[in-house]
């Protein structure tokens, strides 16, 4: 089989996003360095409460071995991304409606080569998103758990990199050990806080505050605690009914904390420069590795 050069064909597929993704849309990957955090979660009821406050949310389930955020909210997915890349099914076609108008692109569940797309697999989901008719606002990108290539691609090549840690010592190393890889190979310098399943907000702050101990020691880096969200028996009660609890339970501690977050969210800065559009971020997302110095 013949390399694929990256040049094939991509000026075509970036002048065809070009053409198609003028509108700035903002664009946040969620990730914990750890399963078990709550980022699906936290993803998908930020989503919602950012669509509540009037932006178009599209959700990327970029799990590709895993995928959760249809199953969280118990939808009946038809297709899924993996029929987009084999060239079965438009983009449009996979996307499926979530509550409070979100959009969620559904990974694939348990297909072992998803986890690592080929190159040929890259140019086509540039090529998706370059035909995506969905008006698109807000891009929230819900990364698969651990530190692999697809990852950290989504996480360097997104505006905002929110990092999604819980009071355990295993998921603050694990979050330490991404953010170590994104500044010191990607050139991540700025990372979003949210302190998930705390007793307090104390100890929310005590969380971000054992974290800024070590990345202020030892990365260049710096950090913002943008969210504490508080451990809440109904989230729980919620996932067993496959809802999202901002929509069973709207006032319970963690919705009205997830709340605080989209308020905050919807206001972060556009960049005034190219990466405020799609093609940006799947131009990033989809160089490959050889082009990726720590620049």
């Amino acid at each position: 089989m013949e390399p694929m050069h990256s040049h094939v064909n991509t000026d075509d597929q970036a002048s065809g996003l070009r053409k198609m993704n003028k509108q700035m849309v903002k664009v946040i990957s969620i990730t914990g360095g750890k399963g078990g955090v709550g980022k699906t979660n936290v993803s998908l009821n930020l989503a919602m409460s950012m669509a509540q406050l009037g932006k178009r949310v599209l959700v990327l389930d970029a799990d590709l071995g895993l995928a959760n955020c249809d199953v969280m909210l118990g939808l009946r997915v038809e297709k899924n991304l993996s029929h987009v890349l084999a060239g079965e099914a438009e983009l449009d076609e996979v996307i499926i409606d979530g509550p409070f108008g979100i959009k969620i692109i559904p990974a694939t569940s348990g297909s072992q080569s998803m986890t690592e797309l080929a190159p040929a697999e890259h140019a086509g989901l540039i090529r998706a998103f370059s035909e995506l008719k969905t008006p698109v606002d807000v891009l929230l990108v819900d990364t698969a758990a651990g530190i692999s290539d697809m990852v950290l691609s989504f996480s360097r090549a997104s505006q905002d990199v929110m990092v999604v840690v819980c009071d355990e010592p295993s998921s603050i190393t694990d979050a330490y050990a991404l953010m170590k890889i994104l500044s010191r190979d990607h050139g991540v310098e700025k990372f979003k806080i949210v302190a998930n399943m705390v007793r307090s907000l104390k100890e929310g702050q005590e969380l971000f505050a054992k974290l800024t101990r070590v990345t202020d020691r030892f990365l260049d880096v710096s950090l913002e605690l943008v969210a504490t969200i508080p451990y809440d028996e109904n989230v729980r009660k919620a996932a067993r009914k496959q809802k999202a609890f901002i929509e069973l339970f709207p006032k319970t501690p963690a919705s009205m904390a997830i709340k605080g977050l989209a308020l905050k969210a919807v206001k972060w800065p556009l960049p005034v420069v190219a990466s405020g559009h799609l093609e940006f971020f799947l131009e990033q997302l989809l160089q490959p590795k050889a082009d990726r110095g720590g620049v």
